[in-house]
């Protein structure tokens, strides 16, 4: 195995790793549930502690790759992220667990910027098409494949093994990244902790309004008002968290707001399907796990091939594709009272979405990576990752109480939970129709990349010869 293919197994796995524990436990849920005692709001939380720390925090950890080395603030937040795992898995009361998820997610906050950060300086050229297109084959799956894995896990081990799982590959990622991966040259300066703070307790003040926790209007004031600060101070910041340059670009902004639609509607329409799957037809964790293969497939695939057709076609018809096969997918899954069953009201959905979003996620990442200058590529790796994680967060928190609103106060049949689905995923449908706009808009195919700042050369690996 080439140093190149070594390089690029580390990051990915790292990536990898992250990405499924977004979703890994929503189907060991009910097996946590049961062993700890944990009530209904506070199940919620074992999901939301890691999203919330995650996407709250990952700008800072994107500042800080760019100020004190990339390689070296991945490689601490993969420890962190190993050891809140490895204390999750041994959690024996719900705040114990819930502080460990947190926890995951700082650590997640700190290492997954420096991911693709890492990638876009330790390979040039073809090498680095190459390079992103196996990420993003890789993370468009991941989240269908953490609920896959996490039914396995549940099913032949127990629900402690979805965080410990996580142990051994935490280990040899940090044992193996000092020896094959480059680390990039150190920016220096400071950290913008106002801004830090600002768009973190902005982002998990609107979260939280969305969800209905606590007073809802005040919340999400509260955020509005957090995130219009964090603004100005980005403005008035000599090393701001987030360049407000990264907006400049036209193209690379569509890409942002629809990075940030996108898994509001995948993110939402996988928690739902679990609970139909289980409440409605009565299947287990393994058997509701293994229910997304369709999806996890129909996202590998055209993630892998998404690079040939956009050579073909281009990246804003590839995208606009893949937003119109998951409005359709939505949409199927709106009438899943009258189709009320897997192989006919899921299976097929599942396929559309998967499809789609492997489309959608490619042209998106190149665009977003490809034009940033070396400098900032850290704060735009950042970026780009909490648009997904913002969004996910908020999709869960805005289409479950759509659904919540549409069964209360009726008995949990079959039909009842179908129909209140039908309720969610038809707004779903509606927030992806706003995304398709977003890119008919305002996406274009980025020309040859004309960055912020001059590009330096990204350091050739050894033995690389263009290859991955």
């Amino acid at each position: 195995m080439s140093r190149a293919t070594l390089t690029l197994a580390v990051i990915v796995s790292c990536e990898l790793m992250l990405m499924l524990d977004g979703t890994i436990t929503n189907v060991a849920l009910p097996g946590i549930r049961d062993g700890l005692g944990l009530s209904p709001g506070g199940l919620a939380w074992v999901s939301n502690a890691f999203l919330l720390a995650y996407g709250g925090l990952m700008l800072l950890g994107g500042r800080a790759g760019d100020v004190l080395g990339r390689r070296r603030v991945f490689v601490g937040g993969m420890v962190l992220f190993t050891a809140a795992s490895l204390l999750g898995g041994l959690a024996q009361n719900p705040a114990w667990l819930i502080a460990a998820r947190a926890a995951q997610g700082a650590g997640a906050a700190l290492a997954a910027p420096s991911t693709l950060a890492l990638l876009t300086t330790n390979f040039d050229g073809p090498a680095r098409t190459r390079a992103l297109s196996v990420y993003s084959s890789v993370t468009a799956s991941a989240m269908t494949l953490g609920l896959v894995l996490g039914g396995v896990i549940t099913s032949t081990l127990s629900w402690r093994w979805v965080l410990l799982v996580n142990v051994p590959i935490g280990v040899l990622v940090v044992a193996l990244t000092p020896r094959v991966v480059t680390e990039s040259p150190r920016l220096g300066g400071r950290f913008d902790l106002s801004g830090a703070l600002t768009s973190a307790l902005g982002l998990a003040a609107l979260t939280l309004g969305l969800a209905g926790v606590g007073n809802r209007p005040l919340a999400i004031g509260l955020g509005v008002l957090l995130l219009a600060a964090f603004v100005l101070v980005e403005r008035r910041a000599v090393q701001p968290v987030t360049p407000l340059r990264l907006f400049a670009d036209r193209a690379r902004s569509a890409a942002l707001l629809a990075l940030l639609l996108i898994p509001m509607t995948t993110m939402s329409a996988q928690f739902l399907i679990v609970q139909y799957l289980q409440e409605a037809l009565g299947w287990g964790a393994l058997r509701a796990g293994l229910a997304f293969l369709p999806m996890a497939f129909g996202m590998f695939v055209t993630a892998r091939y998404a690079p040939r057709v956009m050579g073909a076609l281009s990246s804003r018809l590839v995208a606009l594709l893949g937003t119109v096969l998951m409005a359709g997918g939505l949409a199927w899954l709106a009438f899943l009272p009258e189709t009320n069953g897997y192989a006919l009201g899921v299976a097929g959905p599942l396929l559309l979405l998967g499809a789609g979003l492997g489309f959608v996620v490619v042209p998106f990442n190149m665009t977003i990576m490809a034009t940033v200058a070396p400098a900032d590529s850290g704060a735009a790796a950042g970026l780009l990752q909490t648009a997904m994680l913002t969004g996910a967060s908020m999709g869960i928190a805005v289409l479950s109480s759509v659904y919540a609103s549409s069964v209360d106060g009726r008995a949990a049949s079959r039909s009842v939970i179908a129909d209140g689905m039908s309720g969610a995923f038809t707004v779903a449908t509606v927030l992806a129709a706003v995304a398709f706009l977003v890119v008919l808009a305002a996406f274009r195919t980025p020309a040859p990349p004309v960055p912020d700042a001059p590009r330096e050369p990204a350091p050739a690996l050894e033995g690389e010869n263009g290859r991955v």
